[in-house]
């Protein structure tokens, strides 16, 4: 397959969605080997180890998603609106735990950053759009 010329409105969903998919890679990955720890460090205990992994595993997938958004974003740009839901899904939850006194600061910080990756696909969202061009005559 040739390689062709990145136009500028690409290069920057290329960033966003690379990058949340790697760091988000590095940080879900190691939580499939983490349950006790996460237990004992915020009590109580995992009572449903099925959501713990289930939530780590689809979390993950997204991540992978993330990485093929950003291989081609203008073919990918459909999924681009579902990416910017399971950002946003997550801020919106921990900020509400939070204000209700039912989640902790780091949590509430991880939600933070889900809330500027969210803002960063939804940029990437509407600098990909389709360009009309005005036939020439």
């Amino acid at each position: 397959m040739a390689d062709r010329i990145v136009a500028p409105r690409e290069r920057y969903a290329r960033w966003a969605f690379t990058v949340a998919g790697v760091c988000g890679c590095l940080v879900l990955a190691p939580q499939y080997f983490l349950e006790r720890e996460i237990g004992l460090d915020h009590p109580p205990a995992i009572t449903h180890p099925e959501y713990f992994y289930g939530f780590v595993g689809i979390a993950l997938a997204w991540q992978i998603a993330f990485v093929i958004i950003a291989s081609d974003p203008i073919r990918f740009r459909p999924l681009m609106p579902a990416a910017i839901v399971e950002k946003l899904s997550f801020a919106v939850a921990t900020s509400i735990l939070f204000g209700l006194g039912r989640l902790g600061q780091m949590l509430f910080l991880a939600g933070l950053l889900d809330l500027m990756l969210g803002i960063a696909f939804a940029w990437a969202y509407l600098t990909t759009r389709p360009q009309h061009t005005q036939p020439t005559t």
